[in-house]
Formats: C-alpha cells, structure tokens, sequence
C-alpha cells in the first residue's frame, strides 16, 4: 500500500502560535521558504520529512502530535451524521469532508453538534417527550454523549490525571500493592474500610467504605482507588472538569466518575511502570494481568490509554459491546473509528466472542480505507454474586494497525504478509461503501442503487 501523506496544517499553525512566531521567522528556522510553508499550512501541500526533522530538532516538538488522528475522527463522524436521511439529497464528497476536518476543526466539530442536537429533537419529539424545549427553548446535548466524545478526542489520555495516579502508586519511583497503597491513603485520612454481604460493588457512609465481598480482587482495588480519587484528587479533578466546559451538571458529574475511574486504571497499572511490562511481555493480556493484579478488561482498557507524549506505547483501540452489538466503551489511537449509532460491523471478530467463552479470538481485518488491523477479541462476563443475581455478559476488542501486530504475541505464526488473510469489515452499513458484503443492512449512503425484480443477488439490489 502507498504511504499516507501527511496534511497537518492546523497543528502547524497551532505550534507556530503557541511558539510566537511570524510565518517568516518560522519558516527560517525550519529552513523553507515561506510560500513553501504558507501551502503546508493551509493544507495545500504534505508536511516534508524534512520540515518534520526539523520540528523535532529545533524545537523538540513530538511528531507524533502531528498525526491527522483527529481529522480522521471528525471525518467519519461526519460521514456518519450524513448518512442521516435528511443530508440524502446533498451529501459532500468525501474529498470536502477530509478538506473540512484538515482545515476547518471547529467549523466541522459545530457541524456535528448540530446535527446531534436535531437527532435528539426529532427523537423527542417522535417520542412526544416534553422535555422538548426546555431550558429556554435551547437544544440538550446527551451528557452521556458529550462526556464520551471528551474522552474520544483526547485519545483516552488525560496527561495531568494519569501522572498524579501515577505519583500516588510509585511514591519513591516504585510501584506498591494497589491495594494496600489506597487502604494506607484512605486511613491516614480517617476514612475505614470494610467488607460486606452486598450487591453494591462499593458503597461510602460518612468515614466508612464497604467493599463487596463477592467483587474480586482486581475489582475491591479498581473501586477503592476510584475513591481515593474523589477523596483525595478532588481538586485536580474540578480543574480538569473547568477547563473542559461541560455543557451541563450532568454532564460534569459523568465525566468526574470517568476521571475517577481513569485514576484508578492508572493508578493499578502506572504509566512507565505497565509500558514496560506491556514490551517486556509483547502485551500478554493474561501475564499483564497476573503482574499488575488487573482483570482482562482493564488491561486491555489501559493499553489503550498509553499515549503519554514522549513515552507512548502502541497505538490501540479498545471496544466494548454487550450482546445485542450496541458499543457501550470505544476509544481508539487508531485511525479506526467507531459507529456513533447502533451497533459494530457484525463481520467483526468480537461478535464471535460470546459463541467462544475464555478464550481469545485473533483476526486479520481491513478497512474500507485499506488499513489492516490485527483485533483480539474476548468475553467478559460479570456475575452478579448469586444465583438469583443477573448475570452482565460484555465482548471485549483491542487491536492495533498491522505495522504495530509483530510486538504483540497474538501476531505470532499468523500470516500479516497475505492479503488474503485479511477478513474486510466496516463501520457502519451507511457509510460503508463495499458491494458486495452479504451482510449488509441498509445500502451506503454516498452510492446509487438499481433494482432489478428479475435478478436476486445478495443484497436485493446492486450498488452503483
């Protein structure tokens, strides 16, 4: 496959700014000539190797941030929210997209909050919701939706949080027993812990945490590190709640659990720490968890997080489904993105996951785009602590794109130089422009149909 250039003009003119330069005098320093620099950023040329040797050279910048990550995201988000009937007639090709996500981010990013704030009328209004209009006549943005995208667009890691989780668990460079470490912290702070007969898998009264007694070990330390974030990051985590501006109560009191429960993570698995041991063991998702005294979703939810600037780790995504295929957890570093709506490509291995209880499924898959991507799918099961009790069922995915697969052990003895070992999948049904898969639902969005009643393939009708 051809390399992918490189179009990052919004980054440069951002670096140039934060740096107080003129083009003039930033395009000397990089060793270009202006009008050279001028077409970079806007856009109108690739950013040359050269220019980025000499952004790490002469002002230490990572490279990395350079990465058109975001403009890959806002462009399937807004491939998706124009699959919506109502762009049926006018939809902007493709091309326009790109052009949009590369040169205009906010104007893109205000597109989508538009769209998602008509989806949600015209679902209330289907529904006769009266709470249509309220708050002076103002559309509501779902809390649950605007705290995943805060986490979705800073590619799953929040630097200040992780690094004071990763204080709090290596005091003096070394990692101590997670949960030891917390009962310690908690104690020091009046705060008593306890074990109990309950459901709840936490609960605090007052100076008292009770912990279930059914939860295992990983979960008894992932729930009290959650509480001593709230306890005693508190104020770290307001000012990491202020500076993103949360649209509602709701919205900030979501995103302050999610910010708990990202110092917990952390805190379980510290950075430095759990990258090396994620290299040493060729990310071993087990031996990571025997290591770290982590449950196979949370490690796999850590590796996806590993994107400290300077020390970053494969780039991963991470997804969770429950049975009916509707995505409750996505994060992705990956260009892959993820279904905004509904559920994921049922070509994906992560379905099969439920049929193959305990263990790991590989897969081989491709984009429509041509990327390839190795995916590692298990299931997840949570009992309830009786026999009464519902049992949650949850598959898992992580993968990585192809050029990372040979520092996972996963990769060993598979064939990644074989095109033909590669299972095609796609995001969604609307945006998905391959013809001939028999499993499609609905046609794509940006192709013509023809109906013929005298020929029946796999899809009753051919796509143009």
């Amino acid at each position: 496959m051809a390399t992918q250039k490189l179009y990052a003009g919004v980054k440069l003119r951002e670096t140039r700014a934060r740096l107080g330069l003129t083009q003039k005098a930033f395009a000397d320093r990089l060793g270009v000539s202006l009008p050279y620099l001028n077409q970079m950023e806007n856009n109108h040329r690739p950013v040359s190797a050269a220019v980025v040797l000499g952004l790490a050279g002469e002002f230490g910048l990572d490279v990395t941030e350079l990465s058109a990550g975001d403009a890959e995201r806002l462009v399937s988000d807004m491939r998706e929210a124009l699959a919506d009937p109502v762009f049926a007639d006018g939809a902007p090709p493709l091309a326009d997209l790109r052009l949009a996500a590369s040169n205009a981010p906010a104007l893109a990013r205000t597109f989508l909050e538009l769209h998602r704030a008509y989806r949600q009328a015209h679902e209330r209004l289907a529904s006769l919701d009266e709470a249509l209009g309220r708050e002076a006549g103002q559309a509501i943005v779902s809390p649950w939706e605007e705290v995943r995208d805060f986490f979705h667009y800073c590619d799953n890691y929040i630097d200040v949080v992780d690094r004071a989780a990763e204080r709090f668990s290596c005091p003096d460079g070394k990692r101590l027993e997670p949960f030891i470490r917390a009962t310690e912290a908690l104690n020091a702070r009046g705060i008593d812990v306890q074990f109990a007969d309950t459901s709840a898998l936490r609960t605090r009264e007052g100076k008292t945490i009770t912990l279930s007694a059914h939860a295992g070990r990983p979960t008894q330390a992932f729930q009290l590190l959650h509480q001593v974030a709230l306890i005693t990051q508190n104020e770290l985590l307001e000012a990491t709640l202020d500076l993103a501006r949360f649209q509602s109560e709701t919205s900030r009191a979501i995103a302050k659990i999610g910010l708990a429960n990202y110092f917990a993570g952390a805190a379980l698995m510290p950075y430095r720490v759990f990258l090396e041991a994620a290299q040493e063991t060729r990310h071993d998702l087990e031996r990571l968890g025997d290591m770290f005294g982590a449950s196979i979703e949370q490690v796999a939810h850590r590796l996806s997080t590993l994107q400290r600037p300077g020390a970053k780790g494969i780039p991963f995504f991470f997804v969770r489904v429950d049975q009916a295929g509707t995505i409750t957890k996505r994060h992705s570093a990956t260009r892959l993105q993820f279904a905004r709506f509904g559920g994921a490509c049922p070509l994906w291995n992560v379905h099969q996951a439920f049929e193959t209880p305990t263990r790991f499924l590989r897969q081989l898959a491709e984009t429509p785009d041509g990327v390839r991507y190795l995916c590692l799918a298990h299931d997840v099961s949570k009992p309830g602590g009786s026999f009464t009790a519902p049992v949650r069922r949850y598959a898992i995915c992580l993968g990585c794109e192809v050029s990372h697969a040979r520092g996972l052990v996963y990769a060993d003895d598979m064939e990644l130089s074989n095109p033909r070992a590669y299972q095609p999948i796609g995001i969604s049904c609307r945006i998905c422009e391959r013809k001939d898969c028999h499993q499609r639902s609905v046609p794509p969005l940006e192709r013509r149909l023809s109906v013929n009643p005298d020929r029946r393939g796999l899809l009753p009708y051919d796509i143009s």
